[in-house]
């Protein structure tokens, strides 16, 4: 699939927000930075963290718990 339509796709379940999909990913990637498995079929030592979790994201994997405001 085309970047273009992972991006498309995972902008859905980041209520099209670019930003909250940016938080999404980096989260993501960082929960598997610490040894989460991915979701998906894919090897973490041959693709990167952050390409795994916005798959994961425009597959409806992970989604948006909440927005905490300060």
């Amino acid at each position: 699939m085309r970047i273009e339509k992972i991006i498309s796709n995972a902008l859905a379940y980041a209520y099209d927000d670019s930003y909250v999909l940016s938080i999404m990913v980096a989260q993501r990637a960082n929960q598997l930075a610490e040894g989460a498995q991915p979701l998906i079929k894919a090897d973490k030592n041959k693709m990167k963290l952050t390409d795994i979790a916005l798959m994961e994201i425009a597959e409806g994997l992970i989604e948006l718990d909440s927005i905490v405001e300060d």
